[in-house]
């Protein structure tokens, strides 16, 4: 079972900062670079670039400090018995820089480790366990199939680039049509692609990232429902009241009374 020991989520440092630990910090370390990083790897100066990840084993020497500011980062420490056999079979190296294939899903289930971790339920010590092999099963997946594939590694950027402008404009309803002609693909052939590289269909992938965005705003704002409603791109409560349900099995008036 993976034992989570510390864990940060979004973590800025707007002045920068130096992480140096010669010895490692006796155990494993996974560290989500979000924005440009100088690492130190066998005595010489690597950069990661943003939307990279690593690894750490438990007494390796890291190092890393900002290459831009803001520093920003996600991370976490953990303990697993037979660690090496885990990621050797997931095809995870140890102490190896590597590229993020979904950005947004490591960032989410981070900030969900986050908050679960901060939990005292029956089953937190199984939710967080469940929630790190997901990510790292996720990532394994995600690293296998979209370098294996020609037709996916050939249209990764273009695909990570426009989720990216989707995803940040919850307001805005984007059609598969418009979609794929922006790509300049078939709608069938711009779904496929789409879920081969994200592992979710466009359109429930848009849903869900409007219903995260709601559930968001009700816990953290006293906006209406019908003025959340509208932010999240639905022109009709109705619709987005059942979306919303199917989704979290909550009426969004029940999800803000659960605080």
């Amino acid at each position: 079972m993976f034992t989570l020991k510390r864990c940060g989520s979004n973590v800025i440092h707007s002045e920068g900062m130096t992480i140096d630990r010669p010895e490692g910090s006796g155990d494993y370390v996974f560290v989500f670079f979000r924005s440009k990083m100088e690492l130190r790897q066998q005595a010489r100066s690597v950069y990661a670039e943003p939307n990279t990840f690593i690894i750490y084993n438990r007494n390796s020497h890291y190092f890393y400090r900002d290459a831009e500011l803001p520093l920003v980062h996600d991370w976490f420490h953990f303990e697993l018995e037979e660690a090496d056999a885990w990621f050797e079979r997931l095809k995870l190296p140890l102490d190896t820089l590597m590229k993020a294939h979904d950005p947004l899903y490591i960032t989410r289930k981070v900030n969900e480790l986050h908050w679960e971790n901060l939990q005292n339920g029956s089953f937190r010590q199984e939710i967080i366990d469940s929630i790190v092999r997901c990510l790292f099963m996720k990532l394994s997946d995600m690293r296998q199939h979209v370098e294996a594939s020609q037709p996916v590694s050939k249209y990764y950027d273009s695909f990570l680039h426009l989720r990216n402008e989707v995803l940040s404009s919850p307001s805005t309803w984007y059609s598969v049509e418009q979609l794929a002609e922006r790509m300049n693909m078939s709608p069938s052939y711009f779904q496929q692609i789409y879920k081969q590289i994200f592992g979710i269909p466009a359109v429930s992938d848009i849903i869900l990232n409007r219903v995260d965005h709601a559930s968001y705003l009700l816990k953290n704002t006293t906006y209406t429902v019908s003025q959340i409603s509208a932010g999240c791109g639905y022109e009709n409560d109705v619709h987005f009241m059942r979306q919303f349900k199917k989704f979290t099995g909550q009426t969004p008036s029940e999800y803000r009374g659960k605080s």
